[in-house]
């Protein structure tokens, strides 16, 4: 990776790969880590993150100059097409009678919080990509500037549309579960 941030294509050389080596063992972990907060499941996450690495070894221009905000893009946009693979088979083993048997009993207040977790994810699912990638980013602690580099937005307007998605959530989970 040179200093801009870019891969490096020198295949002559073997420096792409030696650049996406390092690349993968400095990003691999955060990138894991957005896509376990989306997906609930560290196995699952982290073989996601594989795929994420493996699209950027297939096709190292397509990032352009900045691979890390590209990395994280990428991220999100697989996690929500894995979470949205699940939901829908969710949904058709449920319409088929194919339901899996109750979880073991676990307190109250543990269950209420496992269906608002499940509840948000289904309302991520459900809203537009963009606001659904700039919800998850932000909460994973990027910055005004950090979201605007990876998701290729003018960093005077990532205020503005951060509040537009944060709306949006508000109106879809209000629309499906009322005011609780």
């Amino acid at each position: 990776m040179n200093v801009s941030g870019e891969i490096a294509v020198d295949v002559k050389a073997g420096r792409a790969d030696s650049d996406l080596e390092a690349l993968f063992r400095s990003q691999y972990q955060r990138v894991a880590g957005v896509i376990a907060r989306v997906v609930r499941d560290p196995a699952r996450a982290e073989e996601l993150a594989v795929e994420v690495f493996l699209k950027l070894s297939r096709n190292p221009k397509a990032c352009g100059e900045r691979v890390e905000g590209w990395l994280y893009r990428t991220a999100v946009r697989i996690a929500l097409d894995d979470l949205r693979r699940k939901t829908r088979r969710i949904y058709y083993e449920n319409l088929l009678g194919l339901v899996r048997g109750t979880p073991a009993p676990t307190p109250e207040d543990i269950l209420a919080a496992a269906q608002e977790c499940d509840r948000v994810r289904s309302v991520l699912a459900a809203i537009a990509s963009r606001q659904a990638e700039l919800l998850l980013l932000r909460s994973e602690g990027l910055s005004y500037l950090e979201l605007a580099s990876s998701l290729h937005l003018n960093a005077a307007s990532v205020g503005t549309l951060l509040s537009r998605a944060q709306q949006a959530f508000r109106k879809e989970y209000i629309k499906r579960y009322g005011n609780q």
